[in-house]
């Protein structure tokens, strides 16, 4: 895989699951904060499988589109978008109506003396979206910083887990979905929170994150020694077919791969591929932030895209050149502090 084109052709691949699934979601599909680092590829997947399955239906991807060419390179692909800054009241009570929501909007790096816009993004704002669009179905993105740091060895940080989140970017996670709750209780308006750890794409993830230390003879701290990783295109993949799960109150789906990754151990496999000897500090803690995803993995399937044909594509992806997002994920922080 050597080019963004390529890598995003095979990402936004729909499965053949996909394509069933979409065609019984009735209604268009609207996108928030759809020029995130997922939105744009979840789109192009959405937009393929719907064009697969020859039905009529609407992918309206919504965003400031701060980024230039997003907008116009949606556009090009048959998604229509709406350019809005969704913190403005004028601007969100002004979208049309749309039977599916799938929320992507939300804040994390820069919380750190920033803390009331991270608690207006991710806490505020998701109350007022559940008030405009309280007639129809909602996937919200959340995160699994919201659980507690999870023994290694067991793993067993199910859906059933209680919330205890460290730091305020996890708090106001935490208060999304209170908040999410409460809207679905009060208009019956059935909705999933979507637990995510972590998405990996070649220009941007814990993955990466990686193999970029190896490369460049970088120390790697274990102290948060352990990891949960999902394809992009699989927790893409994974978010859109949630539409066919929603409830009230909201269904909780924890997604990600279902090993327990080692960071000691994907640092010793980039450094075979790369021919390099991993520098390390630090010892493994006991515990880490972790995500048992069983229950979506009996929902939607296996990943279809393995940890070793990650290790495999950012290996050569770094080796190369390719082009990455400076966008790191922090994942090695045990405070909370982002």
């Amino acid at each position: 895989m050597r080019t963004i084109e390529e890598l995003e052709d095979f990402m936004t691949e729909p499965s053949k699951q996909l394509v069933k699934d979409i065609e019984q979601v009735d209604g268009d599909i609207m996108i928030l904060g759809v020029s995130g680092k997922m939105g744009p590829t979840l789109a192009k997947m959405a937009k393929r499988a719907v064009d697969q399955s020859g039905i009529e239906k609407k992918v309206i991807g919504v965003a400031r589109f701060s980024e230039k060419g997003l907008q116009e390179e949606l556009e090009s692909l048959g998604i229509e978008t709406i350019r809005a800054d969704l913190l403005k009241e004028d601007d969100l009570s002004s979208l049309p109506y749309a039977k599916n929501i799938i929320y992507m909007a939300g804040t994390k790096f820069g919380t750190v003396g920033n803390e009331h816009y991270t608690w207006a993004m991710n806490a505020y704002l998701p109350g007022r979206v559940a008030e405009k669009f309280k007639d129809s179905r909602i996937v919200s993105f959340s995160t699994g910083n919201v659980y507690p740091f999870t023994n290694v060895a067991s793993n067993d940080c199910t859906e059933d887990i209680p919330p205890n989140p460290v730091g305020e970017y996890a708090q106001s996670c935490l208060g999304r979905e209170r908040i999410l709750t409460y809207f679905s209780k009060k208009y019956e308006t059935p909705m999933v929170i979507f637990r995510l750890n972590y998405s990996i794409d070649l220009r941007y993830g814990v993955l990466l994150e990686v193999a970029k230390q190896v490369y460049h003879d970088k120390q790697i701290d274990l102290t948060m020694g352990n990891v949960n990783v999902i394809w992009q295109g699989d927790a893409n993949e994974y978010a859109i077919r949630s539409l066919l799960h929603t409830n009230h109150p909201p269904k909780i789906v924890n997604a990600t791969g279902p090993e327990t990754l080692s960071i000691k151990w994907l640092a010793k496999e980039f450094g075979k591929r790369m021919g390099k000897e991993p520098l390390f500090i630090h010892s493994e803690s006991p515990t880490a932030l972790l995500n048992n995803a069983s229950n979506a993995h009996k929902l939607f399937g296996y990943p279809k895209v393995t940890v070793q044909q990650m290790i495999d594509l950012i290996a050569d992806w770094v080796v190369k050149g390719g082009h990455t997002i400076n966008k790191p994920t922090h994942f090695q922080e045990r405070e909370g502090a982002f």
